[in-house]
């Protein structure tokens, strides 16, 4: 299992990104939250076998309707544990 906490810039708030998000989200093995941040960027924190998560994200960088919305994106790993009792894919935020 690995997680990873990305931030997405660009016009990623108000446009039914993190509705979007959550629908990619069925469609793969991954358990996470997604929520706006004051910032005006988009958090994703996701945890899942090591294709399923990089399959999702690119799914999300490059193949879904959410792509075209996204100028930047930050990634980072992070702790397993820091999405434990996580229970599916839920809007947090």
């Amino acid at each position: 299992m690995i997680a990873r906490r990305i931030h997405y810039s660009g016009r990623v708030q108000g446009v039914g990104f993190r509705f979007g998000t959550k629908q990619v989200a069925m469609g793969y093995e991954v358990t996470g939250t997604v929520r706006n941040l004051a910032d005006g960027r988009v958090e994703l924190c996701v945890v899942g076998e090591p294709d399923e998560v990089a399959d999702f994200l690119t799914d999300i960088r490059e193949e879904s309707n959410l792509a075209h919305h996204i100028l930047e994106v930050e990634e980072e790993e992070i702790a397993v544990a820091e999405l434990e009792g996580v229970k599916g894919f839920t809007i947090t935020g």
